[in-house]
């Protein structure tokens, strides 16, 4: 993977192209962005790449005073050309990312070959086809005809079971001395959340600003290990080492272990072996892309924990938690805080703040195997708007979403009661007057959204509430002619809407 053409990549020529591990991080200044089809994928080799910088850079050191870092990271980012090609050939050079190699493959563990007595069939690997005993309605792939997979997509595949993997049922593996009871797969460890990357003119730039400096306590230099850096995987029956930084908060937290079968030539994988990593429970960490939310009413093991993606919620209601400063976020009206690697950008050179996006990727899923769709979206440059640099707009900035959110439950629950009322109908949840109106709501409100941010004249749940009402009045229209009781319903519901301009208390 080091030399194939492995990553798809868009250059900033806007020239699409397929390259390998090593021409990634050297040309990692010619290119714009990662261009992988599922941002599950994306957002895993970001924070391999991430850990991959840290050691070309040497920003990797825990033992280097904060202030040191900053500068030393500034200094790479105030230079236009790529990493150091000495440094990429030698970081290169020492590890093995041969997918199928004999001994080392990499990501993954050849001992399952011995020690699961079947394959789970190529199937479980690749995301989107059925397997086991899902029901293939609308697929061309079955078990018993199995259609291999480009070894470049395999690898995609791999990395997002890794950080994304279902947890629940898998092969056993045959271990000495033996478990006493079967494991089951543990869930990876982004399954279900929403990752925020800082986003740079160019990858260079994005990998740097993915780093921050070590702030935890007691970790010694060269302890740290990425997985393609260990001689061989950890045994399932040794405890997972502490989580470190950046090589194995990064990139070792995987709870899977696979094995890849290549076919003859080695250009498809045709099967793979999975199966559980380690028979213990993983360390705590923290995810320094993540917003965690914090309830206090919960045990200290599981205060915090992080956001979890939502296809039906649109990324920019996530805005004020990234511009807020720490002491907002965290006060005694809100449990959420933003991702740790927002926490040191005022100590970047000024051009590199002011152009700074955020790419958010994202995979709803439940907490098992349910997976129910992926997405991704790009920021327009936010930190000046920053609590730190201009609190009048984050501060609107987070009045406007508020006053969104709380105009759309207004809006649904008063749908939901108008409807009752009008047809007699059992209450549903949602009813169909809520179900249509939230449906125009949603999309409107993120344009009326940019546009307040922009004016800070109009009051933003007087706005909301204005939006809401048309909405419904859209929704309803047609059964106005049907339901005699509709007219004195809807009257009521507008009325209601109108009445959630004052602001509401926080509690």
């Amino acid at each position: 993977m080091a030399t194939q053409p492995s990553v798809p990549v868009r250059m900033l020529t806007g020239e699409r192209q397929l390259l390998g591990w090593h021409a990634v991080l050297s040309r990692a200044h010619e290119i714009e962005d990662l261009d992988l089809p599922f941002p599950p994928a994306a957002s895993g080799l970001k924070r391999m790449l991430a850990a991959a910088v840290a050691r070309i850079t040497r920003l990797d050191q825990p033992d280097m005073p904060t202030q040191t870092w900053l500068r030393a990271r500034n200094d790479h980012l105030e230079h236009i050309t790529g990493f150091d090609p000495a440094a990429v050939d030698s970081y290169c050079a020492s590890h093995v990312w041969d997918l199928y190699d004999p001994v080392r493959p990499f990501l993954q563990d050849r001992l399952l070959a011995k020690q699961c007595a079947k394959t789970a069939g190529i199937n479980a690997l690749v995301w989107g086809r059925p397997s086991g005993n899902n029901l293939d309605w609308f697929s061309p792939h079955t078990g018993t005809r199995p259609h291999p997979v480009l070894s470049h997509e395999a690898l995609w595949h791999l990395v997002m079971h890794h950080y994304y993997g279902r947890s629940g049922t898998c092969a056993t593996r045959t271990l000495d001395p033996p478990v006493a009871k079967r494991l089951r797969l543990r869930a990876g460890p982004l399954r279900g959340t929403v990752s925020f990357h800082p986003h740079g003119r160019n990858l260079r730039e994005t990998l740097l600003l993915h780093l921050l400096p070590y702030q935890g306590h007691g970790q010694a230099p060269d302890t740290d290990r990425c997985p393609w850096e260990e001689t061989a995987p950890p045994a399932p029956h040794t405890p997972p080492p502490d989580t470190t930084w950046p090589g194995r908060q990064l990139a070792g937290r995987s709870r899977h272990a696979l094995l890849l079968i290549a076919d003859t030539d080695g250009s498809h994988a045709t099967d793979v072996y999975l199966s559980y990593a380690s028979i213990h429970s993983p360390p705590p960490a923290t995810d320094p892309y993540t917003i965690i939310n914090t309830n206090q009413n919960q045990p200290a093991d599981r205060r915090d924990t992080p956001q979890l993606a939502d296809a039906d919620r649109a990324t920019w209601r996530h805005l004020d938690t990234l511009v807020l400063a720490d002491d907002e976020i965290t006060g005694p009206h809100s449990s959420r805080r933003r991702p740790a690697v927002f926490d040191h950008l005022n100590d970047l050179p000024g051009p590199v703040r002011a152009r700074l996006r955020v790419h958010i990727h994202a995979f709803d899923q439940d907490p098992t195997c349910k997976d129910r769709a992926w997405y991704s979206a790009l920021t327009p440059p936010i930190w000046p708007w920053a609590q730190e640099h201009d609190p009048e707009t984050a501060a609107r900035i987070a009045e406007c979403r508020r006053a969104a959110e709380t105009l759309a439950a207004k809006l649904r629950s008063t749908a939901n009661y108008a409807w009752k009322q009008a047809t007699g109908a059992p209450r549903a949840r949602p009813s169909t007057w809520a179900r249509e109106a939230l449906t125009q709501y949603w999309p409107r409100a993120e344009t009326l959204f940019w546009q307040l941010v922009e004016d800070h004249a109009p009051d933003a749940f007087t706005a909301f509430a204005r939006l809401a009402v048309t909405c419904l009045r859209t929704a309803t229209h047609t059964d106005l002619l049907h339901h005699p009781g509709a007219g004195p319903a809807l009257a009521l519901a507008v009325s209601t809407l109108r009445a959630t301009t004052a602001r509401p208390k926080e509690h």
